[in-house]
């Protein structure tokens, strides 16, 4: 088998699963939202929630459209290009992904309709109840593919039997392994934070259009006060996890640090560009002993370098450093805003000032920025293994001709462009939209027959 059939492999899930992780990210977000919403309404019987949750629901039933399409993919790429993957890890992976549709799949579906088309059918409250669902729905999908990720990253509750098969021994130890309680926290925080973004853009571009409706200063005030919250309290999660990966994927960190040489009080490293040859790091700007703090949580802490290890077993160094320092700034970038917003809050210039309405438009992307990113730095901090320290990417991968890759490569690519460009026509025809009148509002616990007038486009 080639490089270059591997590489192209390779490349061809990173596109596909790169893509289809904006949407998951993207509902999850927009789906405990809308549960949000339809809370303060049911609470507070002002229409203007009414009217966000039905826009609101709008924009999800694309994004949770956008995600089952692109997921089915996925499947069977596993099957087809990386079957040595699927027979060695098939009793693993293979019932974590069926309990998440089981469970995620099946919660989101059976209540989905409900949600967007039978608020006057089954009375608010049942409604509040399925919205919840949905998202209940979205967090539970997460669980178990960031469970079936993490074992990947740090297996764990498993045996290997002579054919190279990996076998449960410990179902709780291999889903809630070490890496997983800090891998979904900071994921879900990410996907919120990701949700916030947009709607916080959406609503500074409906400011900028018509600077007085009421749907956008509500949106973008509730926005701000979650951005306020989430990101934060991502750069503690985030510490969190990087010390996890200290521990248990050391030379993920080394990667991602651009660290050749194992030290005590170390620098942290701005910038860089790592000469992966000579196995140093050329043009370094650094702020001496941070590194070991910030790494280890002590000023004299020990990290272990990458030539702790052979060169084959390394990943490929500047893209995971690259992409680790895009993360970081986009994170940066959203905390910057966050706290921007809450000064602009205090001064009241929050609804009026152009420059920030500006920025909030061109920041709506950050969360999907910084999660691609992180993506990387993940899947690609792991090579050279699919999983850690256990099975290599070269021996998962299937016997398929990198003409074929290849020609399957562009062809997702121009098909996965044609639906974005899709989605992205049809998001903005209802962003830009006006507002619609709010629908009437049964009593709770009643039905009624009345037929929605506006009923939400998209769904899947």
């Amino acid at each position: 088998m080639s490089l270059s059939s591997i590489l192209l492999a390779r490349l061809q899930f990173a596109f596909t699963v790169g893509f289809h992780i904006l949407w998951p990210a993207y509902s999850i977000g927009i789906a405990a939202l809308i549960a949000f919403l339809n809370a303060l309404w049911l609470k507070t019987n002002r229409p203007v929630y009414q009217r966000l949750m039905h826009f609101w629901q709008k924009l999800f039933a694309l994004g949770f459209a956008m995600g089952v399409v692109t997921g089915l993919v996925l499947s069977y790429e596993i099957g087809t290009n990386w079957g040595g993957f699927a027979r060695a890890t098939g009793a693993v992976t293979g019932p974590l992904f069926t309990f998440e549709v089981l469970t995620a799949f099946f919660l989101e579906a059976g209540f989905l309709g409900i949600a967007l088309l039978g608020e006057n059918r089954v009375g608010r409250g049942w409604h509040f109840f399925a919205t919840l669902m949905v998202s209940v729905g979205t967090l539970m999908s997460a669980l178990w593919i960031l469970a079936a990720n993490s074992w990947m990253q740090t297996p764990a509750g498993v045996v290997r039997d002579a054919a190279g098969v990996f076998h449960v021994t410990d179902w709780w130890a291999a889903i809630f392994n070490p890496s997983f309680p800090y891998r979904f926290m900071h994921m879900v925080c990410a996907c919120l934070i990701t949700g916030g973004l947009i709607v916080a853009g959406v609503s500074a571009l409906q400011l900028r259009q018509r600077p007085e409706p009421e749907e956008a200063k509500v949106g973008l005030s509730l926005a701000l006060w979650l951005l306020l919250f989430l990101t934060p309290l991502q750069l503690v999660l985030g510490d969190m996890h990087g010390l996890n990966t200290r521990e248990h994927q050391p030379v993920k960190l080394a990667a991602i640090e651009g660290r050749w040489d194992t030290g005590r009080s170390v620098p942290l490293t701005l910038f860089a560009w790592p000469d992966v040859q000579n196995e140093v790091n050329r043009f370094a700007v650094e702020v001496p002993h941070l590194g070991s703090l910030i790494l280890t949580h002590q000023w004299n802490g020990e990290v272990r370098g990458l030539k702790e290890v052979r060169p084959e077993d390394r990943p490929f160094v500047p893209i995971v450093f690259f992409a680790f320092r895009i993360m970081v700034a986009s994170g940066l970038t959203m905390v910057a805003l966050a706290f921007t917003g809450a000064w602009l809050r205090f001064r009241g210039r929050l609804y009026h000032t152009a420059w920030f309405r500006l920025a909030l438009i061109a920041g709506a992307p950050l969360g999907w920025i910084a999660i691609l990113a992180g993506w990387v730095v993940t899947e690609a901090g792991r090579q050279p293994y699919v999983v850690y320290g256990m099975l290599r990417t070269a021996d998962a991968n299937s016997t398929i001709s990198p003409v074929a890759n290849l020609a399957t490569l562009l062809l997702f690519m121009l098909v996965y462009a044609g639906l974005f460009f899709g989605f992205l026509w049809y998001w903005l025809r209802i962003v830009l939209s006006p507002p619609s009148a709010p629908s009437p509002i049964p009593l709770a616990g009643t039905r009624t027959a009345t037929v929605p007038a506006s009923l939400p486009g998209g769904s899947s």
